[in-house]
């Protein structure tokens, strides 16, 4: 059965996109476990997002900084979902869609709390979705310099909210969310 896992990141940063992956196995097997990307090192996510898009069907959606101003974050962290599973290039028989709800429109899915601690491929779309929006960030912190997105990757750490002081919003940046 082909069961399409979904992921986002991004949700509690202050700026940049939110990414959502769908990642569906098929027959293949990995030669990894793996785990949510939170808990998983950058050297590794970068490892494991290569193999998986070698290995897998993936899928990316982007939710821009102005949808999840115009949408909320919720929303927006559905469409960038949608996004993705429409991006794969095979459609999946079921979806499973780490959180509490299920994107409006998604048929034949499945919302699991905690889905990538116990689903795999989840788990992968986790990786898949952070390792993205890490390379993203890191690009955009040439394009934005100052407010530290090649480490923050637009987290609201203590660098970076001296740097919105300082600097004021970027185009990236949430306009919707207090800083």
């Amino acid at each position: 059965m082909k069961i399409a896992g979904v992921d986002e990141v991004g949700i509690g940063c202050l700026a940049g996109p939110l990414v959502a992956a769908a990642v569906i196995f098929g027959n293949n097997k990995s030669e990894y476990l793996f785990k949510d990307s939170k808990k998983t090192s950058q050297k590794n996510r970068a490892i494991q997002a290569k193999y998986i898009k070698r290995n897998f069907y993936v899928g990316l959606g982007v939710a821009s900084p102005s949808e999840i101003d115009k949408l909320n974050v919720l929303k927006a962290s559905h469409l960038a979902m949608i996004r993705a599973v429409a991006n794969l290039p095979v459609a999946p028989e079921k979806i499973i869609v780490d959180g509490s709800h299920v994107p409006h429109g998604l048929k034949n899915a499945e919302a699991i709390i905690k889905g990538d601690e116990h689903h795999q491929e989840i788990a992968a779309a986790s990786i898949v979705a952070k390792y993205f929006r890490d390379q993203l960030m890191s690009n955009y912190a040439k394009e934005y310099a100052g407010y530290f997105f090649e480490k923050n990757k637009g987290y609201p750490t203590k660098d970076h909210k001296n740097a919105i002081n300082y600097l004021g919003l970027s185009n990236i940046h949430r306009k919707s969310f207090k800083i």
